[in-house]
């Protein structure tokens, strides 16, 4: 029997008066193995609502919060993964200030946790953002258009998109292969010459 769960919701921020680009909410709904077809986002102004079914977890994620301020949906951008549904929402207003919660409620919500990988203190934000894609904002690489998501207007988004997290594991693999093999090396001292021990 399927069951329904609330799927853990990371967030994070930056904040600018005068670049939007830069005043934006980083929002990571984590519900593996949901497809495209079985997703349904509801994003307005005020609030985003998230279902999406998982046959392989047996279970229909469901999710819905309000914003503390309002977001620009035309200017929001979505990628979809096999392991999360990754967002950057435009703020609506422009202010130098951070948002001080993401909901508008005051409520603690067990399952809404800050995205540490992402977050920026707001008094360091002007130097972390130096040297990151254009915009300040983080490269984010290609994005799809993808048409499952009703209520967001992806032919307005533009060339940038969110990072496929999926496919990040390639770039360890080669990363890795540039590595030395430490076994390799012990055995090529081995047997290019005779290994000579220090008497102690």
């Amino acid at each position: 029997m399927a069951t329904t769960t609330t799927p853990e919701v990371n967030w994070a921020q930056r904040s600018s008066a005068s670049t939007p680009d830069k005043n934006v909410i980083y929002l990571t709904i984590v519900a593996s193995d949901v497809p495209v077809n079985k997703a349904k986002i509801d994003l307005k102004p005020g609030y985003i609502e998230f279902t999406g079914a998982s046959d392989t977890k047996k279970t229909t994620y469901h999710v819905k919060l309000e914003f503390f301020d309002e977001i620009d949906v035309s200017e929001s951008k979505s990628h979809h993964s096999a392991r999360d549904i990754a967002f950057i929402l435009r703020k609506k207003n422009h202010k130098d200030e951070y948002w001080p919660r993401l909901t508008k409620g005051e409520q603690k919500l067990h399952f809404l946790k800050t995205d540490f990988d992402k977050w920026v203190d707001e008094d360091d934000q002007d130097a972390v953002d130096e040297g990151e894609g254009a915009g300040g904002m983080p490269d984010l690489g290609g994005m799809g258009t993808d048409g499952g998501f009703g209520g967001i207007d992806f032919s307005k988004l533009g060339g940038g998109g969110i990072p496929d997290m999926s496919g990040d594991d390639g770039d360890e693999d080669e990363d890795d292969e540039d590595m030395p093999d430490l076994d390799d090396g012990e055995e090529e001292t081995s047997t290019s010459k005779p290994k000579i021990e220090e008497v102690k």
